[in-house]
């Protein structure tokens, strides 16, 4: 469906009205109209069809169009490179052709060319652009309502003594506990997550896997020896091999493969477990 009006910072679908010298006029349910430019215009696009597109700020700070997509859209909090200094502010990559640009009022710290600095796009409504903060305390909430197992998408955004610190939802604060992550992450990396506990700070406990379900460990197991036939894996191995081999802890695993093998799809042998044939 086309957009009511234009969203800044967003993926628009916009209804080609005009073809210029230029390129071509997208236009909202609105009638407000974004040029894209001739770069990102191909022969399938003719006029009255309906298109995908990102809006963001030229050089001038004009709304225009692009088929490109960003690193993150508005609204989101995201690890970005600093791509240039100034004596205002800096200037950090994004994936558009213009550079996004945070003020030295979003500034939490003062950063340097070539080094990373997690922020939040937001809209400034005085000069109707796009900018970049760093200060994420003015945008992070209390969670609330959520319940255990709720889905949310995260952003690992540092690591600490106790795991990983995440953003979810890009409004509240949450963390992977290491002794709970059975996987490789990096700082930078989105992931969904589900809700373990929300405390009564408003903070909340994450988890990469359901909690209480075994099912999910069941049938990733399972699968790997289907295709594998066999794997030189067993409920004696060092968690550390199951961790690295399933992703999973060694308690879901020896849960997994023992109820695998009372359902009689999979057998136990001296050092390896495999399909039943």
């Amino acid at each position: 469906m086309i957009e009511e009006y234009l969203k800044l910072g967003s993926i628009n679908r916009l209804k080609i009205s005009k073809k210029t010298p230029q390129g071509l006029y997208l236009e909202a349910l609105d009638g407000d109209s974004v040029l894209l430019p001739n770069r990102y215009v191909t022969d399938d696009m003719n006029i009255g069809d309906e298109i995908e597109v990102f809006i963001y700020n030229d050089s001038e700070d004009r709304y225009v169009a692009t088929t490109q997509r960003p690193i993150y859209e508005y609204g989101e909090i995201g690890i970005f490179d600093v791509a240039d200094v100034t004596d205002f502010g800096v200037f950090v990559e994004w994936g558009m052709p213009k550079d996004l640009f945070m003020p030295l009022g979003n500034m939490k710290k003062r950063v340097r060319k070539g080094e990373k600095v997690i922020g939040k796009i937001v809209y400034d409504d005085k000069t109707d652009r796009l900018m970049l903060d760093s200060k994420l305390s003015r945008h992070i909430k209390k969670a609330k309502d959520y319940n255990v197992n709720d889905e949310v998408k995260i952003i690992i955004i540092a690591k600490t003594p106790l795991g990983y610190k995440c953003i979810a939802e890009d409004k509240y604060e949450g963390m992977l506990f290491d002794n709970e992550i059975f996987e490789d992450l990096r700082v930078g990396q989105k992931k969904k997550a589900f809700i373990k506990n929300v405390r009564e700070d408003g903070k909340l406990d994450l988890s990469l896997q359901k909690i209480g379900s075994r099912d999910d460990a069941k049938e990733k197991v399972y699968n790997m020896l289907k295709e594998w036939g066999e794997i030189n894996v067993t409920t004696k191995s060092n968690p550390e091999d199951i961790k690295k081999r399933f992703k999973i802890s060694k308690k879901a695993f020896k849960s997994a493969v023992n109820e695998l093998i009372k359902e009689n799809k999979i057998i136990q042998e001296e050092g390896k477990i495999k399909i039943k044939s």
